[in-house]
């Protein structure tokens, strides 16, 4: 399995293991899955996106086809 390092400042570390330790969950599941998200939730709005632009040009294209 790859790994990869992040940095955070003093603050921010904090802020993670506080609200990790809120959770009951270890510093590094908690971020894993937070990055996830963001990743999944970009995902989820570029295909929204796209799926809005392929109906608003749909008229176009069938009459350009």
């Amino acid at each position: 399995m790859a790994g990869l390092n992040l940095r955070f400042t003093d603050e921010e570390l904090e802020a993670l293991r506080e609200r990790a330790a809120a959770e009951g969950r270890s510093m590094q599941a908690f971020a894993h899955d937070a990055v996830m998200a963001a990743v999944n939730e970009r995902s989820r709005l570029f295909n929204e996106a796209a799926e809005h632009v392929l109906r608003a040009s749909a008229e176009l294209n069938r009459r350009l086809a």
